[in-house]
C-alpha cells in the first residue's frame, strides 16, 4: 500500500516556513514553519523526552478481525475476562504453529508476520473449545464456541517510514493509523501476556507483585500502583515509542474482610458499601481445586452485591434477607434435600459443574433454611464475623451468597469511585517525584516492565528493535512579556511594569490594572449544626472583615463597608432550602455581592450557594473557608481579590498590545470551547456539558460564558450555533455593533482520534453562526476568518533537561519551553509549550495542534517573527500571563483553562446528576432522552455576562 497523492487533509501541511505574505485560501491547519530564534532573546536547548526511537525492518504485516459468537444461553458475545481467554485459546488450538509470530490485542485483532487463511475474501469459522484461565485441562462437557476469522489487510511499516521522511506536503497515506495500531498490539504483546502484570485498557501496564512492583497504601481500601503507558507514534522521519511513568489507584489486594474494614471502619453505609464493591472481583478460597501439575486453580467471581431483601423473590424457596447488607447469621437459604431440582444457587458461591457432585451439608438439615453462617461453619469450617455484610456473587434473581471471609481481593482492579481528599494527598505524596526519578524510571523499570529487550522473540520475529535510551529533541526558552498595573496610589493613573521571574511575580505595592467598585455588597457566614461556629462573636467577624475591605481597597476594588448580612446555621437534611432562603432574603438589600463564608470544604454547600447565586437570584458571590478567613492571611485576601475585581468586570493585569499581535488590534475574538462529561459512578440522566467563553475587547481580561447540556459521553459540542451567536452579541454590544474579522478558537476536551471531527462537525456550526449574524457585506467578503486549535492536557509526553543549567529549580525544564520538532510530524502544525513553573514533581507541557487555519496563513510576520509558528508560539505563549486568577504563567492558554472552569461550575449545578446515585445506578451514556435539560444550567440575566465562573 503505497503512499498515495490527493487533496490536502485538514490539520496537515508541508514542513516549509510560510510568512512571506501568504494570501491563500481557507484551508486546514499546514504547518505555519517551525519557531525560530530570530531577534529575540530565545534561549536553545536540548530535551530529553520520554521517547524511544523505534526501529523497524519493515517487515509485511497481516491483520484479520475475530468476532466471536453469542453465547446461546446468554444471546450475547462473551466480553471481558472470558473473551479475552476465549482469543487466546482459538491461538494456542489453531495457530499453535507460529509461536511469536502471531499476537492479538486480545479484543478484536489478529496481528502475524505470515499468511495464515488461505482466501483473503472468505471468513473463516473455528470451534474453540473452552477452559479457565488457570485450568490445564478440559472438562469432558467443555462449552464450544464459534469464532469468525478475516483478513482485513496487509500493512507495511517500511511504507509508513516512507511517508514520514518525504518532504512533499501533498504526499498522503492511508493506512498510518493501522499501521500505528498493529504496532502498538505487537509491542504491547509482551506485558499482556504476563500474569505478573496487570493490564488497563490497551496500553497501560502495571506489575503487580515481583522485584518490579511499586504500590502505595492510599487508606479505605484502595492501593496506588505505579506502572507505565507505551504507545507508538509517528514523527518526522522516524517511529518512536512513547513510554510514561503512570499511577493507577486499585482495590488491595488480599482478604475481603480487610478491605471493607478498611473502607468503613466504623459506621457501615450499606449503600455506599454496595457502589465500592459492586464487579469487584474476588479469589474464592473454601473450596480448592488443583490441576495436573499439582496447582491450585483460582476461582474468580465477581460481586454482583450484597445480600438483599429482594434477592430471590420468584424463587418458591427464597432466601429469608431480613435487611439489606445483613450478615451471615440472619441471611439463610434453602436447602435442597438431594435429588431435588435447586431453586437458587448453592451458596457454596457457585453453580456446580454438570457431572459434580454438590458439596455435601454435612450436619445441616436438607430440605429447609440454613444461615450462611451455619452452612459455612459445618460444612468447611469457616467462623463468621455476624457484622460483615453477606456478598452476593450471583444475580439478583438466582443469588448465591458468601461470607467474607473466603474471599480474597484479585489484585490490579482499577478503583471506580473518585478518590477522598485523603487518598488524593496519599496518592500525590506517591506520584510526584523528581523530574530526573520518573526519567530513569522509564529506561530501567519500564524497559523491564514492557519487555523492550532488543532479545525479545516477539519483537525480534516481527523486526522491530527499541532502543531503550531516551530521545534528545531541539527546543527554545521564550522569554516572559511584561505585565502591566497601575500605581498603588488611587490618585494616579500610571502604569506600573512588572518583570516575571520564574513565571511569577507579586502585586506588592500596585494595583488592578482597570479597577472596579464594589458600593453595595453583603455576607452569608453559614455554620453546620453541631459543629462550633468559626466566630465566637460578631466583633470577631466584623474585624476580619473590615480587614478583607481594607485590601479590596488597597488591590484597587473601591469596597465600601459591606451591609450587615446573616448567619445561619444548616443541617444535611435541610441546607439546600436554608442556604437559598437566605440569599434571597439578602437580596432585599440589593448587593453587588454576597460573600459566602462555609464551615468547613463541602460540596453540597458550595454548590448550593452556586446554584442560588447564579441561577436563582442572579448575584455575584465569592466563597471563603472560614478557617483561613479568620486567619486574616495577606496572601489568601489578595487571591480573594482578584476573583472579586473579574467577577466586578475589572482586568487585573495587563500585556502590552504588541505581545498580543493581531489580537491588539481589536478585531480578533478569542474563543475557548470545553466538554465535560460524567465520571464513573455518576446517574443515569447525567448529561455531558459543553462551555464556551470568548474574549469581549483587546485586552483579554473579560470572559464571558456559555453553558449548554447535551446527550451524555458527545464529544463534539451540539448547540456551538447558538453559543457563539451569543457571544458575537455581546462583542458587538462592545465595539460600536462591529463584529470581529478574526475568531481564534482554542478547542479543549477533544480526544486525539476526534480531531478531524471538530473540522467537519463544529467547524461548519461556528460559520453557520457567523453567516446568521454578520450582514452579508462582510460575510460576502469571506469574513470572518477562523482558526482552531486543540489544546490538549492528558498527552503522556515529558521533557527533560539535559544539562543542569537548563533546569529550573524543580528540576523541569525553563517556563516558556517549547517544542515543535524531534516529537512532532512535518504534516501537522502542533507545538509543546510549558509555559508554567512546576513546583514540584515533572511538568506536563500543553499541546497545541491546530487543525484549520484561515488566519494566521494571511497575516504578514512582522519583526522579531518570521512565520505563522512564530505567531501562534508567541500569542499563545503571551496569554499565559493574563489568566486572571493568578500572578503566574499558567499551564494552559486562558481560553482554554476558563472554558475548563465554566465545565466545572455547571458540574457543581447539575451535582445530583453527577454525584453516584444512592441505588448504585451509573450512566450508559445511551437513551434519546435527556432528564436535564439547559433550564438547570441556565445563568441568571443579572449575571450572565460576568465571569460568574471564576
Amino acid at each position: 500500500m503505497s503512499s498515495q497523492r490527493g487533496n490536502t487533509q485538514r490539520g496537515r501541511g508541508g514542513d516549509r516556513g510560510r510568512g512571506q505574505g501568504d494570501k491563500g485560501a481557507s484551508r486546514g491547519g499546514r504547518r505555519g514553519g517551525r519557531g525560530s530564534t530570530t531577534e529575540l532573546p530565545i534561549r536553545q536547548v536540548t530535551l530529553y523526552a520520554n521517547y524511544l526511537d523505534l526501529k523497524s525492518a519493515g517487515a509485511q504485516l497481516f491483520r484479520y478481525r475475530v468476532e466471536i459468537s453469542p453465547d446461546p444461553a446468554t444471546r450475547k458475545p462473551p466480553a471481558g475476562k472470558k473473551a479475552q481467554q476465549i482469543i487466546k485459546l482459538l491461538i494456542e488450538q489453531h495457530f499453535s504453529e507460529l509461536g511469536k509470530n502471531i499476537v492479538t490485542d486480545y479484543k478484536s485483532t489478529l496481528i502475524t508476520n505470515l499468511k495464515i487463511l488461505g482466501n483473503e475474501e472468505e471468513i473463516y469459522q473455528y470451534d474453540v473449545r473452552y477452559r479457565g484461565e488457570y485450568d490445564d485441562e478440559y472438562s469432558e462437557d467443555a462449552k464450544v464456541y464459534r469464532v469468525t476469522c478475516q483478513f482485513t489487510g496487509r500493512l507495511n511499516p517500511a511504507e509508513l517510514l516512507a511517508y514520514l521522511t518525504s518532504t512533499n506536503p501533498d504526499d498522503q497515506f492511508g493506512s498510518k493509523a493501522e499501521v500505528l495500531q498493529a504496532m502498538n498490539i505487537i509491542l504491547g504483546n509482551h506485558p499482556k501476556i504476563q500474569d505478573w502484570i496487570a493490564s488497563v485498557g490497551a496500553n497501560k501496564h502495571y506489575a503487580i507483585r515481583g522485584d518490579l512492583c511499586e504500590k502505595w497504601d492510599l487508606g479505605a481500601g484502595l492501593e496506588a500502583l505505579r506502572g507505565f503507558f507505551i504507545s507508538v507514534r509517528a514523527a518526522t522521519s522516524r517511529l518512536l515509542l512513547n513510554v510514561q511513568v503512570k499511577y493507577i489507584a486499585c482495590y488491595q489486594e488480599g482478604p475481603l474482610a480487610h478491605v471493607i474494614k478498611e473502607y468503613q471502619p466504623r459506621h457501615r453505609d450499606v449503600n455506599a458499601l454496595r457502589r465500592f464493591l459492586v464487579k469487584l472481583r474476588v479469589r474464592v478460597t473454601h473450596i480448592q481445586k488443583k490441576n495436573k501439575r499439582g496447582d491450585v486453580v483460582p476461582r474468580i467471581k465477581a460481586i454482583a452485591g450484597l445480600a438483599t431483601t429482594n434477592d430471590g423473590a420468584s424463587q418458591a424457596n427464597p432466601p429469608r434477607v431480613p435487611r439489606h447488607g445483613a450478615g451471615p447469621k440472619e441471611v439463610e437459604f434453602f436447602l435442597e434435600a438431594p435429588g431435588q431440582q435447586p431453586s437458587q444457587s448453592a451458596s457454596s458461591g457457585a453453580k456446580g459443574k454438570k457431572g459434580k457432585k454438590p458439596a455435601k451439608a454435612g450436619p445441616a438439615q436438607a430440605g429447609g433454611y440454613i444461615s450462611v453462617a451455619d452452612f459455612f461453619r459445618q460444612n468447611y469450617g469457616t467462623n463468621t464475623d455476624p457484622y460483615m455484610p453477606v456478598i452476593n456473587v450471583g444475580t439478583t434473581e438466582n443469588p448465591s451468597y458468601l461470607p467474607v471471609e473466603v474471599c480474597e481481593v484479585v489484585p490490579g482492579q482499577p478503583a471506580k469511585a473518585k478518590l477522598s481528599p485523603n487518598q488524593t494527598r496519599n496518592m500525590l505524596n506517591f506520584a510526584v517525584r523528581a523530574p530526573p526519578q520518573n526519567a530513569a524510571s522509564i529506561v530501567t523499570t519500564g524497559t523491564q516492565l514492557l519487555g523492550l529487550s532488543p532479545q525479545s522473540p516477539t519483537l525480534e520475529n516481527f523486526s522491530i528493535r527499541p532502543d531503550c535510551n531516551l530521545i534528545t529533541v531541539q527546543g527554545r526558552v521564550l522569554p516572559a512579556p511584561n505585565v502591566y498595573y497601575k500605581d498603588a496610589s488611587k490618585q494616579s493613573q500610571k502604569s506600573v511594569t512588572v518583570k516575571p521571574q520564574f513565571g511569577s511575580w507579586n502585586m506588592r505595592s500596585i494595583r488592578f490594572s482597570t479597577s472596579t467598585n464594589l458600593p453595595v455588597w453583603t455576607w452569608l457566614v453559614i455554620n453546620a449544626d453541631g459543629s462550633k461556629p468559626p466566630f465566637a462573636r460578631q466583633e470577631d467577624f466584623d474585624n476580619v472583615l473590615g480587614g478583607f475591605t481594607a485590601k479590596l481597597n488597597e488591590m484597587g476594588v473601591a469596597a465600601q463597608r459591606a451591609l450587615r448580612g446573616e448567619i445561619i446555621s444548616v443541617n444535611k437534611d435541610n441546607y439546600e432550602a436554608q442556604i437559598t432562603a437566605a440569599v434571597g432574603r439578602l437580596m432585599n438589600k440589593k448587593p453587588s455581592l454576597i460573600l459566602s463564608v462555609l464551615p468547613f470544604s463541602d460540596a453540597d454547600y458550595y454548590n448550593c450557594i452556586k446554584r442560588a447565586c447564579d441561577l436563582t437570584h442572579g448575584v455575584r458571590n465569592i466563597n471563603v473557608l472560614a478557617d483561613k478567613f479568620r486567619d486574616a492571611n495577606p496572601q489568601y485576601f489578595a487571591n480573594v481579590g482578584l476573583k472579586v475585581n473579574l467577577k466586578l468586570g475589572g482586568a487585573n493585569q495587563l500585556l502590552d498590545a504588541k505581545e498580543l499581535g493581531l489580537i491588539g488590534q481589536n478585531k480578533t475574538m478569542l474563543v475557548g470551547m470545553d466538554v465535560t462529561h460524567p465520571s464513573p459512578g455518576s446517574s443515569a440522566n447525567a448529561p455531558s456539558v459543553a462551555g464556551m467563553v470568548a474574549s469581549v475587547d483587546s485586552t483579554l481580561s473579560q470572559w464571558p460564558a456559555e453553558i449548554r447540556v447535551q446527550r451524555s459521553r458527545e464529544e463534539m459540542i451540539q448547540d456551538l450555533s447558538d453559543m457563539l451567536k451569543a457571544h458575537l452579541k455581546r462583542w458587538a454590544r462592545s465595539h460600536s455593533n462591529a463584529y470581529p474579522e478574526n475568531i481564534i478558537v482554542y478547542r479543549d476536551g477533544v480526544s486525539e482520534g476526534q480531531y478531524e471531527l471538530v473540522v467537519q462537525k463544529e467547524l461548519p456550526l461556528l460559520k453557520n453562526a457567523c453567516k446568521e449574524t454578520y450582514p452579508a457585506s462582510l460575510t460576502k467578503q469571506g469574513l470572518p476568518h477562523i482558526s482552531i486549535a486543540i489544546v490538549g492536557k492528558r498527552h503522556n509526553t515529558r521533557f527533560y533537561p539535559t544539562k543542569e543549567g537548563d533546569a529550573d529549580r524543580s528540576g523541569n525544564p525553563s517556563n516558556g519551553t517549547i517544542v515543535d520538532r524531534g516529537v512532532t510530524e512535518a504534516r501537522n502544525w502542533d507545538f509543546y509549550l510549558q509555559a508554567h513553573t512546576a513546583l514540584k514533581g515533572t511538568a506536563r507541557p500543553a499541546h497545541y495542534f491546530t487543525v484549520w487555519d484561515e488566519i494566521f496563513c494571511r497575516q504578514q510576520p512582522r519583526p522579531p517573527y518570521q512565520n505563522s509558528a512564530d505567531v501562534l508560539e508567541a500569542l499563545t505563549h503571551h496569554m499565559c500571563y493574563l489568566f486572571g486568577r493568578a500572578t503566574k504563567a499558567v499551564s494552559i492558554c486562558p481560553p482554554a483553562y476558563y472554558a475548563d472552569l465554566v465545565c466545572t461550575r455547571a458540574r457543581c449545578y447539575l451535582s445530583s446528576a453527577f454525584e453516584p446515585s444512592p441505588a448504585g445506578s451509573v450512566a450508559t451514556g445511551s437513551g434519546p432522552s435527556l432528564k436535564v435539560g439547559n433550564a438547570d444550567v441556565r445563568i441568571h440575566p443579572n449575571v450572565q455576562d460576568t465571569m460568574f465562573y471564576i
